[in-house]
């Protein structure tokens, strides 16, 4: 499986509706690029978790923006960009969660990017050209 890189590009609109368009999209993938069936789930799963975050707190209300997610595939190792242009916002600098604590002890919120975190083997965070860059990377035998 290993040779030339596949990159694949979705642009959304920072509308929760669009995700239906990545479920679509990533079914397209996994048989294209004969993904194995157990990572589609899981790689959608941190896709929605981190566009859900983008959609709703990276730009005004009421607003229309693009989202851009960049795929690419080389050998067992997917590398995926999500680029927008809202606030900046570094979600790998979040605190992880204390999970043992009871679930009524626990703040609100917070557990998507620490999910994403779970999933994926790498995530990183750049500010580019005013714009926000999230690169995930996950990897498989």
């Amino acid at each position: 499986m290993e040779g030339t890189p596949k990159n694949k590009t979705l642009i959304i609109r920072n509308d929760i509706d669009e995700l239906n368009r990545l479920v679509m999209f990533l079914e397209i993938l996994e048989e294209e690029w004969n993904l194995p069936p157990a990572l589609v789930p899981s790689l959608n799963l941190a896709l929605e978790e981190a566009l859900s975050n983008i959609i709703f707190y990276a730009f005004e209300k009421g607003s229309e923006n693009e989202i851009s997610i960049d795929f690419s595939l080389k050998g067992t190792e997917m590398t995926i960009i999500l680029t927008d242009g809202g606030k900046p916002y570094d979600p790998t600098k979040k605190e992880d969660p204390n999970i043992n604590l009871p679930a009524e002890d626990r703040p609100i919120g917070g557990l998507g990017v620490f999910l994403i975190k779970k999933i994926m083997n790498e995530v990183t965070y750049n500010r580019v050209d005013n714009k926000n860059q999230m690169t995930m990377v996950k990897r498989w035998n």
